[in-house]
């Protein structure tokens, strides 16, 4: 996801520094995005050269030293602690009046907030894979977040092409709240042996979805999935009819999380 908001930004014309501490997988994604820009162009979706000129906006860095900015938009790993840490490190190395968006699918966006220096100019920028593709962007308000961080993020969205939707923070925002039946309903069949995962799919995808929700699920990945599930779940205080399910728990249990390990439902 963070690779794919960088490559987003970058084909709109920013420069982006994209940080990851990780050295190799930091040059794992760089070679990655290179080898998407260069798909692309080949593909004619991009005018003859662009792809390296998109390219050489970026800088990437294991450094956070270097990561100097007006804008910064976290992906990382679902866990408030370490986004919260990020934040208020960069915070400590920037101006005033930076502008800090988590990426985040489902946690409490106020929650972090509050344990943020200038929580004011904290906000949810939720984008959804893949995120060069993907229009929709949810802009997640908290009760500190002022109306200049608002603003900032919306015109930031429409000017990377993406489609921004302000909402409250609340639990899975709008994207999230309203496709958990999508998923957990679907589970809910194959624990019951009422449906297999290619007819629940086939079925659903029928009806006019693009994707069925085991399929989407695989693309997701499902730890990410069922992590938001969890989330939305404990945050409404555990309504059966959100329960997240076995299944999807034993998926992430035994690695089986879909497109990026090679098998989730299906096999790639």
């Amino acid at each position: 996801m963070g690779s794919g908001i960088v490559q987003a930004a970058a084909q709109s014309g920013f420069h982006i520094i994209l940080f990851e501490p990780n050295a190799a997988i930091l040059q794992k994604t760089e070679a990655g995005i290179e080898k998407n820009l260069q798909a692309l162009e080949k593909k004619g979706k991009l005018p003859a050269g662009e792809s390296q000129k998109i390219f050489q906006r970026i800088r990437f860095t294991n450094d956070v030293q270097t990561c100097l900015a007006d804008v910064f938009i976290e992906a990382v790993i679902e866990r408030i602690d370490i986004k919260i840490g990020l934040f208020n490190q960069l915070a400590e190395l920037n101006h005033g009046e930076c502008v800090f968006a988590s990426n985040t699918s489902s946690l409490s966006v106020t929650k972090m907030a509050e344990q943020i220096l200038h929580p004011q100019r904290v906000i949810g920028m939720h984008f959804f894979n893949p995120a060069t593709i993907m229009k929709l962007v949810e802009v997640v308000n908290t009760k500190y977040t002022n109306e200049q961080t608002t603003r900032i993020i919306v015109e930031l969205a429409k000017a990377m092409g993406k489609v921004p939707v302000i909402c409250k923070d609340s639990p899975g925002f709008i994207v999230n709240r309203v496709a958990r039946p999508y998923y957990i309903e679907s589970l809910r069949l194959a624990e019951e042996i009422t449906s297999s995962y290619e007819r629940t799919d086939a079925i659903l995808e029928a009806t006019g979805f693009k994707m069925g929700p085991f399929k989407l699920m695989d693309l997701i990945g499902n730890d990410v999935n069922y992590a938001v599930s969890c989330s939305v779940y404990e945050q409404m205080d555990k309504p059966d009819r959100l329960k997240p399910s076995f299944i999807q728990k034993e998926k992430v249990d035994t690695g089986k999380l879909g497109k990026k390990s090679g098998e989730g439902y299906y096999k790639y």
